[in-house]
């Protein structure tokens, strides 16, 4: 690692020398940690430090297979967002002025760990969101592209020059960081849905603040502060306040020295954090829920869709913005393609997602369980038909398959986030988009058709930030932009997009030639 970068991070260092005397104690470093979610965590981390617990509340973290406790951490207070804001600040104005290929290389260092540590990155996501093994991989990949994404972003700073009407004028846009970005992150892919803000905002010269996700403030907080501290990040450029979002939330989004909100959750509570940080004039990048439509065409390969619908509506228990939400299929294909789709998901292996072989992990929590087994008890009282699961055992729930569903039913109607896939027959291709669309949200879709012109059609008219053709819509790639329409959010994660999120530009122009003026 570049020994240059580690010269302002002397234990001994502190912006702010009285911050925390009296109050709490300073723990030990970073690089004492392991990288298991059943370590020590019981600190935030603030201007390059680990602040224990002290008189703070704590929040007990929970394995969901299990429902035993894994470890605690703090609950932060509005004090400690400040702070973290403060620190921030202090800091980014330094940052953004350094070369690029000295954040570039903090953003390979971090890669670096990610990949030695991989094994470890992995477990802690079986062990506190529930992650299923491909799930896991998927997401540890997913967060090291980013990274990999990141690291060409960062020469993206810099000046060009622009045409000028006015004779003897030179204009110049310069592309800047947009200061302090507060990010959100959500429990279901908490590694991968923070780095995607974190890895890009630093390599562009930006600070950042993270709340994590009370469920997840291990691998959605404090596991990228052990990184990117390792890593070299001078103190006070990320800063991770774990608390209930009822808590801070309210403050990580209105505070004065926050630029740029990047959040992803839900819709009801995307609109909260927004309205607070645009009040400050703040940035809001929202990505928010989902309600995605898979159509399946009478000429579609069925065996081909049957493999997406699979995978599409069952990885991760379905607890993912982008799953398959609602199944929409040809009546002459329809039979046919729910017989195979319930022989297959009858047949997924459930269990503690540490056991490699299990396919099917826990629900997050009881309430969310509770939610979606509302949402399939309601669909059958209103008609449809229970192929196969509908039950649980503790937080895990069995697939289930729901045949003779129409779109205003409970599973189909609301964003069920759980592995149920109701399939929903249809007779034409207007037809189908009129119930593919029929949903206040647009965030993914997929459509399977033999036909490539139909397909590209029925893609084009569904409403929505992404469509796949002849895939599923769990998709995520570093350099495509990421993002929805309607309910579903505003901005574009990923790609060349994430420069508007992330970075400012700023005219400066020169008049060369005396100007000629009118009076």
């Amino acid at each position: 690692m570049n020994a240059r970068l580690y010269q302002c991070k002397s234990l001994h260092h502190r912006r702010f020398p009285t911050l925390y005397r009296g109050q709490d104690q300073i723990g030990e470093r970073m690089s004492d940690r392991d990288f298991t979610a059943d370590g020590d965590w019981n600190a935030l981390y603030i201007d390059g430090e680990w602040v224990e617990a002290g008189d703070r509340d704590e929040l007990e973290v929970t394995n969901p297979a299990t429902q035993e406790p894994i470890t605690t951490v703090p609950a932060g207070t509005e004090e400690d967002v400040n702070r973290a804001y403060e620190a921030a600040a202090e800091a980014q104005t330094e940052w953004a002025a350094k070369p690029a290929e000295e954040r570039v290389d903090v953003i390979k260092n971090a890669l670096g760990l990610l990949d030695d540590h991989r094994d470890e990155i992995l477990e802690s996501l079986a062990v506190e969101s529930g992650s299923a093994n491909a799930k896991a991989f998927a997401e540890w990949q997913t967060a090291q592209g980013m990274c990999h994404h990141a690291t060409g972003l960062a020469d993206q700073l810099g000046t060009k020059e622009q045409d000028s009407f006015i004779p003897g004028k030179e204009n110049e846009i310069e592309r800047i960081p947009a200061g302090v970005v507060g990010v959100i992150s959500p429990w279901n892919f908490p590694f991968n849905l923070s780095m995607r803000a974190v890895a890009p905002a630093l390599a562009l010269g930006n600070a950042v603040v993270l709340k994590p996700a009370s469920p997840t403030p291990v691998t959605g907080g404090l596991l990228l502060a052990k990184i990117f501290d390792e890593a070299g990040l001078p103190n006070g450029l990320l800063n991770v306040v774990t608390g209930h979002g009822s808590d801070i939330g309210d403050r990580m989004a209105e505070h004065p020295e926050l630029d740029v909100m990047a959040f992803t959750g839900s819709t009801e509570i995307g609109k909260r954090v927004a309205s607070k940080a645009a009040e400050n004039l703040a940035l809001p990048a929202m990505e928010l829920g989902g309600n995605n439509p898979f159509v399946v065409t009478d000429d579609a390969d069925i065996d081909a869709a049957i493999d997406s619908a699979v995978f599409g509506s069952f990885l991760h228990q379905g607890q993912i913005c982008i799953s398959i939400n609602r199944h929409i299929v040809h009546e002459d294909v329809y039979d046919e393609y729910v017989e195979k789709l319930t022989e297959r998901a009858a047949g997924l292996p459930i269990g503690d997602p540490t056991d490699r072989d299990n396919v099917i992990g826990p629900i997050i929590d009881e309430g969310q369980r509770d939610q979606m087994l509302d949402y399939v008890e309601s669909t059958v009282e209103a008609g449809a038909t229970l192929e196969t699961g509908g039950d649980h055992d503790g937080l895990f729930v069995e697939p289930t398959v729901l045949s003779d569903a129409t779109n205003d039913m409970a599973a189909a109607c609301n964003e069920h986030f759980g592995p149920i896939a109701p399939v929903i027959p249809y007779s034409d291709d207007e037809e189908a988009i009129e119930m593919a669309n029929d949903t206040e949200y647009g965030l993914a879709g997929a459509v399977h058709a033999g036909d490539m012109d139909r397909a590209r059609e029925l893609a084009d008219s569904i409403e929505a930030g992404m469509v796949h053709i002849n895939d599923q819509p769990i998709n995520e790639e570093p350099n495509v932009p990421f993002g929805g329409v309607k309910e579903s959010g505003i901005g574009r994660y990923d790609g060349e997009e994430i420069l508007h999120e992330l970075t400012q530009t700023k005219w400066v122009s020169v008049q060369e030639e005396k100007r000629q003026y009118p009076f």
